[in-house]
């Protein structure tokens, strides 16, 4: 029996089994990354770090973006429709999203950031914004956020209507503590883990690292502050977004205007802020990148207190510029306090 194979048939069998062994490895390349879309800039950075190479993120509310006023539109229904997975903050913070949900027929797993986190309490009791709201179901705890400006647009599923949004007595601000930011990455490299499993420990060893990044800056900056008096530390920010900054870092924050960015604070709460900025010697105030810097100015030129410069609340600045990351963000809101509150 002749064994010898002709180059043209030796070529077309190398071929074949070419072929064959390409689609035995094409799934494990060729899989795509899972999914994700989360509720706002903050949330979509640490889904970034923690998912790496495997996910593929978008966010709702995006940089600068104020979280408390946004409307949803056609194009979010249609991009969390397509998503496998949800990251969303939680602590009553996206009031916006289940009617968003339910208009896109998102069907995929969501993950709430902030479980397990002790909620701070706000001082006296729960925040009450804005006007009558025409949703026709109850909150979600896990899923509201505070919004109370009246429009007068439709959402994405085609309702109308003002906005009417209770938080209770929790500050759903969490992610303003760098101890609740490193547990927020733990959630979200679960949720991940859960939606993705052939990539679990790998969304494990991310969060693992991106946790030791969070807390070497958290020791920084309670070394930072512990140095400055105590009875300096204290500042006038836009709207009551740094609860947290407050509670872990030993600064006092006098907001103008409550949790949400449209609660147009009275001519009297204006005056009590002069009032007790004067009587407080409160060195500084602060604009924010969600909001208008008017009434802060004024308090500024009233009393005589320093604008320190701009903090990042509830949103990421834009690429490039200085908080476009959540460590970013937290480094320079942290710099630019230290920096006015020295004596």
């Amino acid at each position: 029996m002749n064994d010898f194979i002709s180059a043209p048939r030796r070529r077309a069998l190398l071929a074949a089994a070419g072929l064959c062994l390409s689609a035995a490895l094409t799934p494990a390349y060729a899989a795509e990354p899972l999914k994700v879309v989360a509720s706002f800039s903050i949330l979509g950075d640490i889904v970034r770090e923690v998912g790496g190479k495997d996910v593929s993120v978008s966010t709702l509310v995006g940089p600068d973006g104020d979280a408390h006023e946004y409307e949803p539109t056609p194009a979010d229904a249609r991009k969390l429709a397509g998503a496998q997975l949800l990251v969303v903050n939680g602590l009553d913070f996206e009031a916006w999203l289940p009617r968003l949900e339910k208009a896109s027929g998102f069907a995929g797993r969501k993950v709430v950031a902030s479980e397990g986190v002790t909620p701070r309490k706000f001082a006296g009791g729960g925040h009450d914004h804005g006007h009558d709201h025409d949703h026709d179901h109850d909150h979600d705890h896990d899923q509201d956020q505070d919004q109370d400006h009246d429009h007068g647009k439709g959402d994405a599923d085609g309702d109308k209507g003002g906005h009417h949004h209770h938080h209770g007595d929790a500050d759903p601000h969490a992610w303003q503590n760098l101890a609740n930011g490193a547990r927020y990455a733990r959630n979200v490299a679960e949720g991940l883990a859960a939606a993705d499993p052939a990539h679990a420990d790998a969304y494990r060893q991310r969060a693992l690292a991106y946790g030791a990044r969070i807390e070497k800056l958290d020791a920084a900056i309670r070394q930072t502050f512990a140095a400055i008096p105590a009875e300096r530390r204290k500042v006038v920010t836009s709207h009551d977004a740094f609860g947290y900054f407050g509670d872990a870092y030993g600064v006092t924050f006098i907001a103008v205007a409550g949790v949400s960015t449209a609660a147009e604070p009275s001519a009297a709460d204006v005056a009590r802020i002069i009032e007790q900025v004067k009587r407080e010697r409160v060195p500084a105030v602060f604009v924010e990148n969600i909001t208008s810097p008017r009434l802060v100015q004024q308090i500024a030129r009233e009393t005589g207190a320093k604008v320190g410069g701009t903090l990042y609340s509830d949103a990421l600045s834009k690429p490039g510029q200085p908080g476009a990351t959540y460590l970013e963000m937290f480094e320079w809101n942290a710099r630019q306090l230290a920096a006015a509150l020295q004596p």
